[in-house]
């Protein structure tokens, strides 16, 4: 092959890598038979299409304080405030604490969209398909972030529920690991010290 097809032919491979799932390391939530009534709750939160823009001067500070680091990691201006506005907006929905997420985010894939763990996850919150399965509905994407940062909170906060508040074995089941301390330590760990900006 000339030197300027294979240039071309690199050139498009590398275009080509850009679209592609790239790996995570972290996510592999563990099937668990749900009872009726907490199928029906979850399915019910992750279905709910309402989502709002967050005005308030909280959220817009929120937003500020965390928007160069999420930048470097997305490299897009407006992919990233979109992404924090999302983020906020979920984890508040759900309950959570939105730097929990972004620290759970931050270790599960990276802040890579198309993330996909040898286990299956899939996306920013590294979700299992089976989720969509049990509580979803047909032809929902995990890789469409707002549909991944709902499943990822809603799960979250079910496990919480399930562990009677405590963080710590939450996080376990949410990375399928469950007694061990590893993944959990990595993600309290990088809320403390990368996202512990606003509240």
């Amino acid at each position: 092959m000339t030197a300027a097809p294979a240039r071309w032919l690199g050139l498009a491979l590398a275009a080509l890598a850009g679209h592609l799932p790239a790996t995570a390391l972290a996510g592999a939530q563990q099937y668990e038979e749900l009872s009726a009534s907490v199928r029906a709750s979850l399915a019910k939160s992750v279905t709910d299409r309402q989502f709002a823009r967050l005005r308030d001067p909280e959220s817009i500070a929120w937003v500020r304080a965390h928007h160069e680091r999420v930048q470097e990691r997305v490299r897009d201006d407006r992919l990233a405030h979109e992404l924090l506005e999302m983020i906020r907006y979920e984890a508040l929905r759900a309950g959570l604490d939105p730097r929990l997420v972004l620290a759970v985010i931050d270790v599960e894939s990276g802040f890579r969209k198309y993330a996909v763990s040898p286990a299956g996850a899939r996306g920013y919150m590294q979700v299992m398909p089976f989720w969509v399965r049990e509580i979803g509905m047909p032809g929902q994407n995990l890789f469409h972030a707002r549909t991944n940062l709902r499943y990822g909170c809603v799960i979250l906060r079910h496990y919480l529920q399930v562990e009677d508040g405590n963080l710590f074995n939450a996080l376990g089941r949410y990375n399928g690991s469950l007694g061990r301390p590893e993944y959990p330590e990595r993600v309290l760990r990088a809320m403390r010290s990368r996202w512990s900006a606003g509240a």
